[in-house]
C-alpha cells in the first residue's frame, strides 16, 4: 500500500502556457510527458462511490494498471489516501489490498459481475521531479478532459506529490507552491477528477456547499481541534469559489462569507491557546476579501429581501422600478471586483499561506502519547477548554441580553453578535456534548439569530438605500414608500424583542464530555 499525500491547485486553462514559461520549471532534474487513458469502474448504483472507494483502470502507452483508492482525508485541495496500484492482466485483482473488510467487500463474485464503466478521463501529464530539503516532490500538469454521461468538462490542474509520504515533509508541497503562486492565480482545488467525473455521470449540477459538521475527538489537544476546524473553514470556503465566479446564485458568495466568519469566530474561540499573532495575520490577510463579500451579500440581501417584495406588492410604481435598477447596478458592480479578487493571485496566495501556517507552523501533536511521568503543570484537555470558553461566550450573551432593548438597534447588534458567536462555538464543539442537548441550544440560537438578523437588515436598509439612491429625489422617494412598506414587518419583530430578552437566561449550555 502506498500513501498518497498531495496538494491539488486548479490552473485556468489560458494560464498553462505561462506556466510552462516559469524559470522554477527548469530547476528540476526530471521531466516527461505521457499521454494518460483512465476508465473509472463501479456497479449501476454507484456502490464504491457510497464506501469512498474509487476504482481506476489507467493506460499510459501500451500498459494498463489497475488502481484502488480509499477516501482518506482531504482538506482545502490536501488530501491523504490509501492506494493500491498493480499491473491490470484482463481482469480486476483486489487481492492486494492490505484492509482486509475493503478486500472482502470488493471481491464478492455478485459485486464482480455488477462492475462496469462510469466515466473515462484522458490527459496530457507532464512531471518534473524536484529534490526540496524538506522532501522530494512530484509535480504535475494535468492537461485534457473528462466524458461521462454525454457531457465533458476540461482538466487543467497541478498536482504537488510527496515521492515519499513515509520520509517527506508537508512542507515541501508549499516550498515549490508559493513560488508559482507568486506568479500565477492558483488556487488549492477541492474536487478530484473522480469526483468531477461522478458528477457529470448522474448529471448533478454544482450547488453550494453549506458548512459541514466538523469531527472532533476529546483527546485531542485544543490546538489540534482548532486546526481540524479551521481547515474545515477554508474547505467550505474553497468548495464554493467555482460556483461563485462561474453562477449568478447569491449563495455561492453568502456561503465563502458565512466560512470566513466561522473561520474568524474559531480564530476567536481558540485565541488563548494560539501563537500570540498567529490570529491577527490571519485575520489581516482575509480582511479584504471578507470585506468585499460583506458589501456584495448586503446589496443582495436588500434586492431580494427588502426591494423586491415592495416592487412585487406596487408593479406600477415607476419609483421603485428605478431603485431596484439602480441597486442591481450596484451589485454587478460588487459582484464584478469579488470576482476579480478571486481571481487575482493574492487569493491563491492567501489561502496557501493559511493552509501552510496551519498544516506545517502550528505545534500541535493530534493524540500526544502519555507522558511517562506526570509534568508538573498538566496540558489543558479540550473539553476543559471547550468548557471555559462556552461559559465565556454565555456570560457574554446573558449581559448582552440583559442591555438589549426593542429601542435600540446598537444594543440588539451586539445581542446578535453574542448570540452567533456561541452558536458557531457549539456547532464547532458538538462533537463533545452529550446527549441532544447541543442540538436543541442549537435550534433556539438560529432561531434568535434569524429574527435579530432580519432586524438588522432593516435596520441598514435606510442608509444603504439611500447611498444607492444617491440625491434623485424620486430615488428618496422610494426609499420612503420601501421603509413604510415594511414598517408593520419591523413592528412585529420588534415586538418579540422582550420575548427573546426574557427567554435567554433560561438558555442552557449542554454538558461536555470530561
Amino acid at each position: 500500500m502506498a500513501e498518497e499525500i498531495e496538494l491539488k491547485l486548479a490552473l485556468r486553462m489560458q494560464d498553462q502556457p505561462r506556466l510552462l514559461r516559469q524559470a522554477l520549471l527548469k530547476t528540476a532534474r526530471q521531466r516527461q510527458s505521457a499521454l494518460l487513458d483512465n476508465i473509472y469502474y463501479d456497479t449501476p448504483d454507484l456502490a464504491l462511490r457510497r464506501r469512498g472507494i474509487a476504482l481506476r483502470l489507467r493506460r499510459q502507452g501500451p500498459l494498463w494498471l489497475q488502481t484502488i483508492k480509499l477516501a482518506g482525508t482531504a482538506t482545502a485541495g490536501l488530501s491523504s489516501r490509501p492506494e493500491w496500484e498493480i499491473p491490470y492482466a484482463g481482469h480486476f485483482d483486489f487481492s492486494a489490498i492490505e484492509v482486509k473488510a475493503v478486500r472482502d467487500w470488493l471481491q464478492r463474485p455478485r459485486l464482480l459481475a455488477r462492475l462496469t464503466p462510469i466515466f473515462e478521463t484522458r490527459f496530457r501529464r507532464t512531471t518534473w521531479h524536484f529534490a526540496l530539503p524538506d522532501g522530494d516532490v512530484i509535480f504535475t500538469l494535468d492537461r485534457g478532459w473528462i466524458i461521462a454521461g454525454g457531457q465533458r468538462e476540461n482538466i487543467s490542474e497541478l498536482e504537488l506529490e510527496l515521492a515519499d509520504a513515509a520520509t517527506g515533509q508537508v512542507a515541501a508541497l508549499f516550498a515549490l507552491a508559493h513560488p508559482l503562486a507568486a506568479r500565477l492565480p492558483l488556487t488549492p482545488a477541492t474536487c478530484s477528477k473522480a469526483e468531477r467525473g461522478y458528477r457529470l455521470h448522474t448529471g448533478m449540477a454544482p450547488q453550494p456547499a453549506k458548512a459541514t459538521p466538523i469531527e472532533l475527538d476529546d483527546t485531542l489537544s485544543p490546538l489540534a481541534a482548532f486546526r481540524h476546524i479551521a481547515l474545515a473553514c477554508l474547505d467550505h470556503l474553497q468548495q464554493n469559489h467555482a460556483g461563485a465566479l462561474s453562477s449568478d446564485d447569491p449563495e455561492y458568495i453568502h456561503q465563502m462569507r458565512v466560512a470566513l466568519r466561522r473561520l474568524l469566530a474559531a480564530l476567536r474561540l481558540f485565541a488563548p491557546q494560539l501563537p500570540e499573532a498567529l490570529p491577527l495575520r490571519l485575520k489581516e490577510s482575509f480582511r479584504p476579501l471578507v470585506q468585499q463579500l460583506g458589501l456584495a451579500r448586503d446589496l443582495d440581501v436588500l434586492q431580494t429581501e427588502i426591494v423586491a417584495p415592495v416592487l412585487a406588492a406596487l408593479p406600477d410604481e415607476p419609483r421603485l422600478a428605478q431603485l431596484s435598477n439602480a441597486i442591481t447596478l450596484q451589485r454587478y458592480r460588487a459582484r464584478s471586483d469579488v470576482n476579480a479578487q478571486l481571481q487575482a493571485p493574492a487569493y491563491g496566495q492567501t489561502l496557501l499561506a493559511a493552509l501552510h501556517t496551519l498544516l506545517c507552523q502550528l505545534p500541535v501533536a493530534d493524540n500526544p502519547p502519555a507522558a511517562s511521568t506526570p509534568p508538573a503543570s498538566p496540558p489543558l484537555t479540550l473539553p476543559a477548554f471547550a468548557a471555559a470558553q462556552l461559559r465565556r461566550l454565555h456570560k457574554t450573551l446573558l449581559r448582552r441580553a440583559q442591555a438589549a432593548h426593542a429601542g435600540d438597534p446598537v444594543s440588539l447588534h451586539a445581542l446578535r453578535i453574542a448570540v452567533k458567536r456561541l452558536r458557531y462555538a457549539l456547532e464547532f464543539l458538538a462533537p463533545l456534548t452529550r446527549g441532544t442537548s447541543s442540538r436543541r441550544t442549537l435550534r433556539r440560537l438560529a432561531g434568535t439569530q434569524d429574527t435579530l438578523g432580519q432586524l438588522n437588515d432593516l435596520a441598514q436598509a435606510g442608509s444603504l438605500l439611500m447611498r444607492c439612491a444617491g440625491d434623485d429625489p424620486q430615488l428618496r422617494e422610494a426609499v420612503t414608500l420601501i421603509g413604510g412598506w415594511h414598517g408593520p414587518r419591523h413592528a412585529r419583530l420588534l415586538a418579540t424583542v422582550p420575548e427573546i430578552v426574557a427567554s435567554l437566561p433560561k438558555l442552557r449550555l449542554p454538558r461536555l464530555s470530561m
